[in-house]
């Protein structure tokens, strides 16, 4: 049985910077057309300043980088989802499902996001002052 799939290289240069590119528009233009993502990337601006000032330990600082990059990664999901979903008109009870769950996830994140900088931010705002 021949393989229906094209035949390509397992790996190409060309390939993976076309794929970058691709990945750098997606977030360029979710940024310029999605409000959250921009309070979430300012967000990640002012916890990095405070990192720095409050001078966390780098693996306080590693785990500020990992939820932030999960709350950016699901709210570029919610958004793929979004956009994908607005395609069709007609809104389906399974659309607005897809939509919501795709909300609810950036929302949990974020409220886990909120959970671990108090529980490394507050000792340290208490000590500074």
């Amino acid at each position: 049985m021949k393989s229906e799939l094209p035949n390509k290289k397992m790996f190409s240069f060309k390939r993976l910077r076309k794929s970058f590119v691709y990945a750098g528009s997606g977030i360029k233009a979710s940024l310029k057309r999605e409000q959250n993502l921009n309070i979430h990337m300012l967000f990640l601006v002012l916890v990095i300043i405070c990192s720095i000032v409050l001078k966390i330990s780098h693996f306080e600082f590693l785990i500020i980088i990992l939820v932030s990059g999960l709350v950016i990664s699901l709210e570029l999901v919610n958004t793929a989802i979004e956009n994908a979903v607005d395609i069709n008109a007609k809104i389906s009870k399974e659309a607005k499902l897809a939509k919501d769950a795709g909300s609810g996830a950036v929302l949990i994140a974020a409220i886990t996001a909120i959970i671990v900088g108090l529980i490394i931010f507050v000792p340290k705002i208490i000590d500074f002052f």
